[in-house]
Protein backbone atom coordinates (compact mmCIF):
# COMPACT_ATOMS: atom_id res chain seq x y z
CA UNK A 1 0.00 0.00 0.00
CA UNK A 2 1.46 3.66 -0.31
CA UNK A 3 0.18 7.32 -0.16
CA UNK A 4 1.74 10.30 -1.50
CA UNK A 5 4.37 11.41 0.62
CA UNK A 6 3.96 15.05 2.15
CA UNK A 7 5.58 17.80 0.63
CA UNK A 8 8.65 20.06 1.95
CA UNK A 9 9.72 17.42 3.80
CA UNK A 10 12.85 15.55 4.90
CA UNK A 11 12.37 12.14 5.78
CA UNK A 12 14.98 9.56 7.18
CA UNK A 13 17.10 7.58 5.27
CA UNK A 14 17.56 10.01 2.62
CA UNK A 15 13.85 10.39 1.49
CA UNK A 16 12.67 13.73 0.84
CA UNK A 17 9.79 15.94 -0.75
CA UNK A 18 9.86 19.16 -2.55
CA UNK A 19 7.57 21.96 -2.52
CA UNK A 20 5.14 19.87 -5.01
CA UNK A 21 4.74 16.34 -5.24
CA UNK A 22 5.20 15.99 -9.00
CA UNK A 23 2.27 13.98 -9.07
CA UNK A 24 -1.06 13.65 -9.67
CA UNK A 25 -2.16 12.68 -5.83
CA UNK A 26 -1.93 14.99 -2.88
CA UNK A 27 -0.20 14.29 0.15
CA UNK A 28 -1.75 11.40 2.33
CA UNK A 29 -3.65 10.36 -0.84
CA UNK A 30 -3.72 6.69 -1.53
CA UNK A 31 -1.50 5.41 -4.75
CA UNK A 32 -3.27 2.29 -6.29
CA UNK A 33 -1.34 0.24 -8.77
CA UNK A 34 2.11 0.94 -7.09
CA UNK A 35 1.90 -2.20 -5.63
CA UNK A 36 3.64 -4.47 -8.29
CA UNK A 37 7.07 -6.39 -8.45
CA UNK A 38 10.55 -5.13 -7.11
CA UNK A 39 12.59 -6.23 -4.53
CA UNK A 40 13.20 -4.57 -1.40
CA UNK A 41 16.60 -2.51 -1.01
CA UNK A 42 17.73 -4.29 1.92
CA UNK A 43 16.74 -4.78 5.77
CA UNK A 44 14.86 -1.76 5.89
CA UNK A 45 12.09 -2.76 3.46
CA UNK A 46 12.40 0.40 1.57
CA UNK A 47 11.82 0.17 -2.59
CA UNK A 48 14.55 2.02 -3.79
CA UNK A 49 14.43 2.93 -7.49
CA UNK A 50 18.14 3.34 -7.83
CA UNK A 51 18.76 -0.23 -6.12
CA UNK A 52 15.66 -1.91 -8.79
CA UNK A 53 17.49 -0.09 -12.08
CA UNK A 54 21.20 -1.78 -11.56
CA UNK A 55 19.40 -4.75 -10.41
CA UNK A 56 17.79 -5.29 -13.39
CA UNK A 57 20.48 -4.87 -15.29
CA UNK A 58 23.13 -6.58 -13.78
CA UNK A 59 20.58 -9.75 -14.08
CA UNK A 60 19.91 -8.88 -17.54
CA UNK A 61 23.71 -8.78 -18.33
CA UNK A 62 24.08 -11.73 -16.44
CA UNK A 63 21.36 -13.70 -18.69
CA UNK A 64 22.48 -11.86 -22.36
CA UNK A 65 26.47 -12.87 -21.68
CA UNK A 66 26.66 -16.10 -19.71
CA UNK A 67 23.16 -17.96 -19.96
CA UNK A 68 21.88 -18.54 -16.57
CA UNK A 69 19.40 -21.05 -17.67
CA UNK A 70 18.62 -22.20 -13.67
CA UNK A 71 15.29 -22.91 -13.31
CA UNK A 72 14.35 -24.16 -9.88
CA UNK A 73 11.29 -21.51 -8.73
CA UNK A 74 7.34 -21.52 -9.89
CA UNK A 75 6.64 -17.65 -10.35
CA UNK A 76 3.09 -16.27 -11.76
CA UNK A 77 3.22 -12.75 -11.54
CA UNK A 78 -0.75 -12.39 -12.37
CA UNK A 79 -1.77 -14.39 -9.38
CA UNK A 80 1.28 -13.12 -7.35
CA UNK A 81 2.25 -16.92 -6.57
CA UNK A 82 5.70 -18.38 -5.95
CA UNK A 83 6.80 -21.62 -5.23
CA UNK A 84 10.30 -22.97 -4.58
CA UNK A 85 11.54 -25.80 -5.50
CA UNK A 86 9.41 -26.44 -8.41
CA UNK A 87 10.24 -25.57 -11.75
CA UNK A 88 8.06 -24.09 -14.09
CA UNK A 89 10.06 -23.81 -17.48
CA UNK A 90 10.94 -20.42 -17.80
CA UNK A 91 14.81 -19.39 -16.18
CA UNK A 92 14.75 -17.90 -12.93
CA UNK A 93 16.69 -15.09 -13.83
CA UNK A 94 14.16 -14.06 -16.38
CA UNK A 95 10.98 -14.43 -13.98
CA UNK A 96 13.31 -11.62 -11.43
CA UNK A 97 13.85 -9.49 -14.78
CA UNK A 98 10.27 -9.37 -15.34
CA UNK A 99 9.81 -8.51 -11.09
CA UNK A 100 11.62 -5.53 -10.95
CA UNK A 101 10.29 -4.11 -14.36
CA UNK A 102 6.84 -4.52 -13.52
CA UNK A 103 8.08 -2.08 -10.53
CA UNK A 104 9.24 0.08 -12.94
CA UNK A 105 6.42 0.69 -15.35
CA UNK A 106 4.13 0.46 -12.73
CA UNK A 107 5.25 3.93 -12.14
CA UNK A 108 5.42 5.16 -15.14
CA UNK A 109 1.81 3.96 -15.53
CA UNK A 110 0.42 5.88 -12.25
CA UNK A 111 2.92 8.44 -11.58
CA UNK A 112 4.28 9.78 -14.92
CA UNK A 113 7.68 9.06 -14.19
CA UNK A 114 10.26 7.05 -12.33
CA UNK A 115 9.69 7.72 -8.58
CA UNK A 116 12.53 7.97 -6.17
CA UNK A 117 10.96 5.21 -4.00
CA UNK A 118 8.26 4.34 -1.81
CA UNK A 119 9.24 3.46 2.64
CA UNK A 120 8.05 2.90 5.87
CA UNK A 121 6.32 6.25 7.39
CA UNK A 122 7.46 5.82 11.12
CA UNK A 123 10.89 5.01 12.45
CA UNK A 124 9.48 2.11 14.22
CA UNK A 125 7.86 0.23 11.37
CA UNK A 126 11.63 1.13 9.73
CA UNK A 127 13.07 -0.96 12.63
CA UNK A 128 10.60 -3.79 12.34
CA UNK A 129 12.41 -7.33 12.48
CA UNK A 130 10.86 -9.90 10.35
CA UNK A 131 8.52 -11.09 7.60
CA UNK A 132 8.05 -7.81 6.14
CA UNK A 133 4.43 -9.24 5.48
CA UNK A 134 3.52 -8.59 9.13
CA UNK A 135 4.96 -5.07 8.97
CA UNK A 136 1.33 -3.48 8.23
CA UNK A 137 -2.11 -4.50 8.48
CA UNK A 138 -1.94 -4.44 4.53
CA UNK A 139 -4.81 -2.36 4.10
CA UNK A 140 -5.67 0.60 2.92
CA UNK A 141 -5.57 3.94 5.29
CA UNK A 142 -8.75 5.92 5.34
CA UNK A 143 -8.61 8.61 7.96
CA UNK A 144 -12.41 8.80 8.59
CA UNK A 145 -11.75 5.28 10.59
CA UNK A 146 -10.62 4.81 14.09
CA UNK A 147 -6.96 3.50 14.59
CA UNK A 148 -8.07 -0.24 15.20
CA UNK A 149 -10.77 -0.69 13.20
CA UNK A 150 -11.23 -1.61 9.96
CA UNK A 151 -13.71 -2.24 7.06
CA UNK A 152 -13.10 -4.98 5.03
CA UNK A 153 -10.04 -3.25 2.58
CA UNK A 154 -9.55 -0.26 4.96
CA UNK A 155 -8.91 0.42 8.06
CA UNK A 156 -7.49 3.60 10.50
CA UNK A 157 -3.99 2.17 10.58
CA UNK A 158 -1.98 5.13 8.93
CA UNK A 159 0.66 2.71 8.57
CA UNK A 160 0.42 2.66 5.01
CA UNK A 161 4.03 3.17 3.23
CA UNK A 162 4.93 7.37 1.71
CA UNK A 163 5.84 7.46 -1.98
CA UNK A 164 7.86 10.11 -2.60
CA UNK A 165 7.41 11.23 -6.20
CA UNK A 166 9.98 13.97 -7.02
CA UNK A 167 10.93 13.90 -10.77
CA UNK A 168 14.43 13.22 -11.63
CA UNK A 169 15.72 13.01 -14.94
CA UNK A 170 19.18 11.16 -14.20
CA UNK A 171 16.62 8.64 -12.02
CA UNK A 172 14.75 8.35 -15.62
CA UNK A 173 17.62 7.89 -17.86
CA UNK A 174 18.55 5.18 -14.71
CA UNK A 175 15.44 3.39 -14.94
CA UNK A 176 15.07 3.45 -18.58
CA UNK A 177 18.56 2.20 -19.58
CA UNK A 178 17.20 -0.74 -17.51
CA UNK A 179 13.80 -1.19 -19.61
CA UNK A 180 15.40 -1.06 -22.86
CA UNK A 181 18.12 -3.84 -20.93
CA UNK A 182 15.25 -5.82 -19.91
CA UNK A 183 13.24 -6.18 -23.32
CA UNK A 184 16.40 -8.20 -24.67
CA UNK A 185 15.85 -10.90 -22.35
CA UNK A 186 12.14 -10.60 -21.75
CA UNK A 187 11.43 -11.17 -25.47
CA UNK A 188 11.00 -14.98 -26.49
CA UNK A 189 9.22 -15.39 -22.61
CA UNK A 190 7.24 -12.61 -22.37
CA UNK A 191 6.70 -10.61 -25.63
CA UNK A 192 3.92 -7.65 -24.47
CA UNK A 193 5.89 -6.96 -21.61
CA UNK A 194 8.91 -6.90 -23.95
CA UNK A 195 7.14 -4.46 -26.46
CA UNK A 196 6.13 -2.31 -23.48
CA UNK A 197 9.67 -1.93 -21.86
CA UNK A 198 11.01 -0.62 -24.98
CA UNK A 199 8.01 1.70 -25.88
CA UNK A 200 8.30 3.08 -22.25
CA UNK A 201 12.02 3.78 -22.59
CA UNK A 202 11.64 5.08 -26.18
CA UNK A 203 8.85 8.00 -24.93
CA UNK A 204 10.66 8.74 -22.47
CA UNK A 205 13.85 9.42 -23.72
CA UNK A 206 12.19 11.90 -26.78
CA UNK A 207 10.08 13.32 -23.50
CA UNK A 208 12.80 14.22 -21.43
CA UNK A 209 14.92 15.90 -24.69
CA UNK A 210 12.02 17.98 -25.46
CA UNK A 211 12.17 19.44 -21.63
CA UNK A 212 14.37 20.79 -18.89
CA UNK A 213 15.78 18.27 -16.97
CA UNK A 214 14.08 17.82 -13.77
CA UNK A 215 17.01 18.03 -11.09
CA UNK A 216 15.32 17.25 -7.40
CA UNK A 217 18.15 15.94 -4.84
CA UNK A 218 17.72 14.02 -1.97
CA UNK A 219 20.42 12.42 -0.97
CA UNK A 220 21.13 9.17 -3.09
CA UNK A 221 17.21 8.41 -4.03
CA UNK A 222 17.22 10.56 -7.15
CA UNK A 223 19.76 8.91 -9.87
CA UNK A 224 23.13 10.23 -10.57
CA UNK A 225 25.29 12.15 -12.59
CA UNK A 226 22.88 13.68 -15.68
CA UNK A 227 25.28 13.13 -18.41
CA UNK A 228 26.48 9.23 -16.86
CA UNK A 229 22.67 7.58 -16.58
CA UNK A 230 22.09 9.68 -20.19
CA UNK A 231 25.01 7.79 -21.74
CA UNK A 232 23.72 4.64 -20.07
CA UNK A 233 20.58 5.10 -21.59
CA UNK A 234 22.25 5.63 -25.11
CA UNK A 235 24.01 2.33 -25.05
CA UNK A 236 21.33 0.53 -23.48
CA UNK A 237 18.65 1.91 -26.16
CA UNK A 238 21.22 1.57 -28.68
CA UNK A 239 21.49 -2.18 -27.96
CA UNK A 240 18.06 -2.94 -28.15
CA UNK A 241 16.86 -1.11 -30.96
CA UNK A 242 20.09 -2.58 -32.87
CA UNK A 243 21.67 0.17 -33.75
CA UNK A 244 18.68 2.96 -33.41
CA UNK A 245 20.18 6.27 -35.35
CA UNK A 246 19.00 8.66 -32.50
CA UNK A 247 21.05 6.82 -29.93
CA UNK A 248 23.95 5.96 -31.71
CA UNK A 249 23.99 9.91 -32.69
CA UNK A 250 23.63 10.99 -29.04
CA UNK A 251 26.12 8.66 -27.82
CA UNK A 252 28.61 10.03 -30.09
CA UNK A 253 27.86 13.67 -28.93
CA UNK A 254 28.20 11.97 -25.17
CA UNK A 255 31.67 10.32 -26.29
CA UNK A 256 33.54 13.26 -24.56
CA UNK A 257 31.78 12.61 -21.50
CA UNK A 258 32.81 8.94 -21.63
CA UNK A 259 36.35 9.96 -22.19
CA UNK A 260 36.17 12.64 -19.01
CA UNK A 261 34.14 9.47 -16.78
CA UNK A 262 35.92 6.29 -17.92
CA UNK A 263 35.55 5.08 -14.90
CA UNK A 264 32.20 4.77 -14.52
CA UNK A 265 31.06 4.76 -18.23
CA UNK A 266 33.81 2.97 -20.09
CA UNK A 267 32.85 -0.59 -20.08
CA UNK A 268 29.12 0.43 -20.72
CA UNK A 269 30.37 2.24 -23.40
CA UNK A 270 32.10 -0.21 -24.59
CA UNK A 271 28.88 -2.62 -25.05
CA UNK A 272 27.87 -0.43 -27.91
CA UNK A 273 31.05 -0.64 -30.31
CA UNK A 274 29.65 -3.17 -32.42
CA UNK A 275 26.80 -0.34 -33.67
CA UNK A 276 29.62 2.47 -33.64
CA UNK A 277 31.75 3.64 -36.57
CA UNK A 278 35.99 2.57 -35.76
CA UNK A 279 36.67 6.12 -34.79
CA UNK A 280 34.19 5.17 -31.80
CA UNK A 281 36.45 2.35 -30.79
CA UNK A 282 39.47 3.67 -31.67
CA UNK A 283 38.79 6.54 -29.08
CA UNK A 284 37.44 4.10 -26.23
CA UNK A 285 40.85 2.15 -27.05
CA UNK A 286 42.78 5.33 -26.30
CA UNK A 287 41.08 6.73 -23.08
CA UNK A 288 41.15 2.93 -22.14
CA UNK A 289 45.11 3.16 -22.58
CA UNK A 290 45.38 6.52 -20.20
CA UNK A 291 42.91 5.59 -17.70
CA UNK A 292 44.65 1.91 -17.37
CA UNK A 293 47.87 3.82 -16.38
CA UNK A 294 46.19 5.86 -13.34
CA UNK A 295 43.85 3.04 -11.90
CA UNK A 296 47.12 1.09 -12.00
CA UNK A 297 48.68 3.44 -9.74
CA UNK A 298 45.50 3.60 -7.47
CA UNK A 299 45.10 0.30 -7.22
CA UNK A 300 48.72 -0.49 -6.24
CA UNK A 301 48.37 1.33 -2.78
CA UNK A 302 47.17 -1.49 -1.26
CA UNK A 303 47.97 -5.38 -1.69
CA UNK A 304 44.80 -6.43 -2.85
CA UNK A 305 45.00 -5.01 -5.97
CA UNK A 306 41.02 -3.46 -5.72
CA UNK A 307 39.90 -0.05 -4.77
CA UNK A 308 39.36 -0.35 -1.05
CA UNK A 309 36.56 1.87 0.09
CA UNK A 310 37.91 4.46 2.82
CA UNK A 311 34.60 5.49 3.76
CA UNK A 312 31.50 4.47 5.85
CA UNK A 313 30.50 1.97 3.79
CA UNK A 314 32.60 -1.02 3.03
CA UNK A 315 33.97 -2.02 -0.27
CA UNK A 316 32.81 -5.16 -1.42
CA UNK A 317 30.29 -3.58 -4.13
CA UNK A 318 33.39 -1.52 -4.83
CA UNK A 319 35.46 -4.83 -5.92
CA UNK A 320 32.42 -6.96 -7.21
CA UNK A 321 32.21 -3.71 -9.61
CA UNK A 322 35.85 -3.56 -10.79
CA UNK A 323 35.57 -7.49 -11.58
CA UNK A 324 32.40 -6.60 -14.05
CA UNK A 325 33.86 -3.27 -15.74
CA UNK A 326 37.51 -4.89 -16.40
CA UNK A 327 36.00 -8.60 -17.58
CA UNK A 328 33.67 -6.11 -20.37
CA UNK A 329 36.68 -4.17 -20.86
CA UNK A 330 38.83 -7.12 -21.67
CA UNK A 331 36.12 -8.35 -23.32
CA UNK A 332 36.41 -5.43 -26.00
CA UNK A 333 40.31 -4.37 -25.28
CA UNK A 334 42.10 -7.97 -24.47
CA UNK A 335 44.98 -6.08 -26.13
CA UNK A 336 44.73 -3.82 -23.79
CA UNK A 337 43.44 -5.32 -20.39
CA UNK A 338 44.11 -8.63 -19.06
CA UNK A 339 41.76 -11.23 -17.01
CA UNK A 340 43.43 -10.39 -13.86
CA UNK A 341 41.24 -7.21 -12.44
CA UNK A 342 38.58 -9.60 -12.83
CA UNK A 343 39.69 -12.46 -10.50
CA UNK A 344 41.03 -10.01 -7.95
CA UNK A 345 37.80 -8.10 -7.53
CA UNK A 346 35.98 -11.94 -7.33
CA UNK A 347 38.23 -13.13 -5.01
CA UNK A 348 38.27 -10.13 -2.93
CA UNK A 349 34.59 -10.87 -2.26
CA UNK A 350 35.33 -14.42 -1.59
CA UNK A 351 38.17 -14.11 1.34
CA UNK A 352 41.30 -11.99 -0.20
CA UNK A 353 41.11 -9.22 1.53
CA UNK A 354 42.04 -7.74 5.15
CA UNK A 355 40.70 -8.44 9.00
CA UNK A 356 40.12 -12.33 7.57
CA UNK A 357 39.25 -15.02 5.04
CA UNK A 358 35.59 -14.65 5.59
CA UNK A 359 33.57 -14.59 2.55
CA UNK A 360 31.13 -11.73 2.42
CA UNK A 361 28.87 -13.61 0.35
CA UNK A 362 27.22 -15.96 2.73
CA UNK A 363 26.55 -19.63 2.18
CA UNK A 364 29.14 -18.87 -0.58
CA UNK A 365 32.73 -20.49 0.50
CA UNK A 366 34.01 -22.71 3.20
CA UNK A 367 33.68 -19.96 5.46
CA UNK A 368 31.06 -16.71 5.45
CA UNK A 369 29.61 -15.00 6.77
CA UNK A 370 26.57 -16.33 8.92
CA UNK A 371 26.02 -13.25 10.87
CA UNK A 372 24.28 -10.42 8.68
CA UNK A 373 22.07 -7.53 8.61
CA UNK A 374 19.21 -9.13 6.62
CA UNK A 375 15.09 -8.81 7.73
CA UNK A 376 16.00 -11.51 10.09
CA UNK A 377 18.84 -9.78 11.52
CA UNK A 378 17.45 -10.09 15.15
CA UNK A 379 18.01 -13.75 14.92
CA UNK A 380 21.48 -13.65 14.42
CA UNK A 381 21.08 -15.49 11.14
CA UNK A 382 21.95 -14.70 7.15
CA UNK A 383 20.15 -15.34 3.92
CA UNK A 384 21.91 -17.36 1.72
CA UNK A 385 23.69 -15.53 -0.98
CA UNK A 386 23.43 -12.45 0.37
CA UNK A 387 26.49 -10.44 0.06
CA UNK A 388 27.37 -7.31 2.77
CA UNK A 389 29.64 -4.45 2.44
CA UNK A 390 32.74 -5.78 4.28
CA UNK A 391 35.34 -4.08 5.93
CA UNK A 392 35.91 -0.59 6.69
CA UNK A 393 38.71 1.63 7.44
CA UNK A 394 38.42 3.34 10.60
CA UNK A 395 40.51 6.51 10.00
CA UNK A 396 43.25 7.04 9.78
CA UNK A 397 44.02 3.30 8.80
CA UNK A 398 42.45 0.52 11.03
CA UNK A 399 40.66 -2.15 8.92
CA UNK A 400 37.71 -3.54 10.83
CA UNK A 401 34.95 -6.12 10.30
CA UNK A 402 32.45 -7.62 12.99
CA UNK A 403 31.59 -10.67 11.47
CA UNK A 404 29.12 -11.77 14.77
CA UNK A 405 27.15 -8.63 15.26
CA UNK A 406 24.31 -8.31 12.42
CA UNK A 407 23.89 -4.79 13.44
CA UNK A 408 26.60 -2.87 11.94
CA UNK A 409 24.62 -1.91 8.83
CA UNK A 410 27.70 -0.12 7.25
CA UNK A 411 29.55 -3.72 7.23
CA UNK A 412 27.47 -6.14 7.27
CA UNK A 413 24.08 -5.32 5.37
CA UNK A 414 22.17 -6.78 2.71
CA UNK A 415 21.38 -4.76 -0.63
CA UNK A 416 19.61 -6.80 -3.75
CA UNK A 417 21.82 -5.01 -5.95
CA UNK A 418 25.09 -5.83 -4.30
CA UNK A 419 23.78 -9.54 -4.74
CA UNK A 420 23.07 -8.69 -8.52
CA UNK A 421 26.34 -7.85 -9.12
CA UNK A 422 27.81 -10.58 -7.91
CA UNK A 423 26.09 -12.92 -9.61
CA UNK A 424 27.38 -10.92 -12.71
CA UNK A 425 30.96 -10.73 -11.14
CA UNK A 426 30.84 -14.39 -10.79
CA UNK A 427 29.60 -15.68 -13.64
CA UNK A 428 32.14 -13.34 -15.36
CA UNK A 429 34.94 -14.86 -13.19
CA UNK A 430 33.84 -18.99 -14.45
CA UNK A 431 33.41 -17.43 -18.01
CA UNK A 432 37.44 -16.44 -18.03
CA UNK A 433 38.70 -19.82 -16.38
CA UNK A 434 36.76 -21.73 -18.89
Amino acid sequence: MARQAPVSYTHFDGYAMGPSTDSPFKAGEHIPGLDRGGWYDAGDFDLRTQTQASTITALVLTREFFGADWDETTVDEKARYVQIRKPDGIPDIVQQVEHGVLALLAQYKVIGHAIPGIIEPTLEEYTHLGDAASQTDNRIYVPRLGRLETEGAYSGMPDDHWAFTNRSTPLDYLAISSLAAARRVLRGFNNSLATECLQTAERVWAAEHNRPPGLSQSFNTTGGNLSDEETKAAVELLVATRGGDIYRKRLKELLPVVQSRFGNLGWTAARAIPFMDPEYKDSLASTLRSYKTRLDQDLSKNPYGVPISTGTWGGAGAASGLAIQMYFLHKAFPEIVGSEYAFRGFDYVLGVHPVSNVSYVSSVGTKSMLVAYGSNRADYAFIPGGMVPGIVIVQPDFPELKDSWPFLWFENEYVVSAVASFILAANAADALTR
